[in-house]
């Protein structure tokens, strides 16, 4: 596997699109367009994360769901709260 080296100018590229994506979901839950309850294909899209990615979040507690009838869902209050839960504060701007 190569290895790559990942610059400041990077970390701040990624920063600013996640507050973009978070910018994104907050705006849509103001304004009700965000559905309360959503599937893994749907929180995999807004996340922008792999199924593997997202198994791993439900196996190590960080993502709360409930599962009726073998299909999962996830509140979406819930996703932000874990978003907000973990987001990090840099000083390096």
């Amino acid at each position: 596997m190569p290895t790559s080296i990942i610059t400041t100018d990077d970390l701040r590229e990624f920063k600013m699109e996640l507050l973009d994506d978070i910018k994104k979901l907050l705006t849509k839950q103001a304004t009700g367009t965000l559905k309360k309850y959503l599937k893994s294909s749907e929180v995999m899209d807004m996340l922008q994360i792999s199924p593997g990615t997202l198994q791993n979040l439900r196996i190590n507690g960080t993502l709360p769901y409930s599962k009726m009838g073998g299909i999962i869902f996830y509140d979406s209050d819930e996703i932000q709260k874990v978003i907000l839960a973990n987001r990090i504060h840099n000083t390096f701007e």
